[in-house]
């Protein structure tokens, strides 16, 4: 049975989106079922896998970005049920949530690996392909798992149980199913969702053993058939609007505020469950 919902936002580049699905039936078919938001698209550069297409007139003009993409895609497979191929909610034991620029090695079972993962550890309720760019692949080491309080939201790989925990149920929407949409780029969501993760007696993991490559010439040369800002312009507005953000809900004047607050929460984490802090520091493998 297919265990995982994948959930894909596309704007504007069909090809590169058909191309990561197909990427994932190939090597992951078995485990996951494939959904694609189209966060906007133009009709004529939708993905053939499109399995929704949001075209408000803010969308059309800005988009959803990942976190209010995210919330949309889960929202219509929680409110849609069993009306899409005959798939439920109640299917799906995790969710992965990726961009359209996502890139994984050529044969690589993704979805399989996070999937055997996140039964070997059920404590898990973020899991993360690690980044062979990040500095984290170290501290990792190969073919290992770590808990973290800061991972980049790439590729998040969801247990359902947190998912059920954190969501929004009374008057839904795109901007507060799971994550809070008024940030709408996203600078430090993942500190906010990797707080409640860890306040909610769930730990939030990166592994070694699945890669995931963010491809960035998408925003560099491809900015204007996305309909966004340069990257340059991309990057002032994402600092800019996610520190409005933090002071506006949490009273925090910068991105180490934030960071401590996600920390606090991952040390209270271990006191209550001080066997999961022997095999972080181990660096499990």
């Amino acid at each position: 049975m297919k265990k995982t919902a994948t959930i894909i936002l596309n704007r504007n580049l069909p090809k590169e989106t058909d191309a990561l699905v197909e990427h994932l039936k190939k090597n992951d078919g078995d485990f996951t079922d494939i959904f694609v938001v189209e966060a906007g698209s133009d009709k004529n550069n939708l993905s053939k896998y499109c399995t929704w297409h949001l075209e408000t007139e803010e969308v059309l003009k800005h988009g959803l970005r990942y976190f209010r993409g995210m919330n949309y895609g889960l929202l219509k497979l929680w409110q849609d049920d069993d009306r899409i191929n005959k798939t439920t909610w109640k299917k799906y034991n995790s969710f992965f949530l990726i961009t359209n620029d996502t890139k994984f090695s050529k044969n690589q079972n993704t979805v399989k690996t996070l999937q055997k993962i996140q039964t070997e550890y059920p404590k898990v309720g973020i899991l993360s392909p690690c980044s062979k760019k990040w500095g984290e692949k170290d501290l990792i080491g190969t073919d290992s798992l770590k808990y973290f309080w800061f991972i980049l939201h790439n590729a998040y790989f969801l247990r359902k149980e947190l998912v059920e925990q954190l969501m929004n149920t009374e008057n839904p929407s795109y901007m507060n199913f799971l994550f809070d949409g008024n940030n709408f780029r996203g600078y430090l969501k993942e500190s906010e969702i990797i707080s409640k993760t860890y306040a909610n007696d769930w730990a939030a993991a990166i592994t070694t053993k699945v890669y995931a490559e963010e491809d960035e010439s998408y925003l560099l040369d491809k900015n204007k058939l996305i309909k966004t800002e340069s990257y340059e312009q991309n990057l002032i507005l994402y600092v800019d609007e996610g520190l409005k953000w933090i002071k506006k809900k949490y009273g925090f004047n910068s991105r180490w505020q934030m960071m401590q607050y996600s920390q606090l929460f991952y040390n209270k984490f271990f006191e209550y469950y001080p066997e999961e802090k022997i095999l972080d520091e181990l660096v499990v493998g």
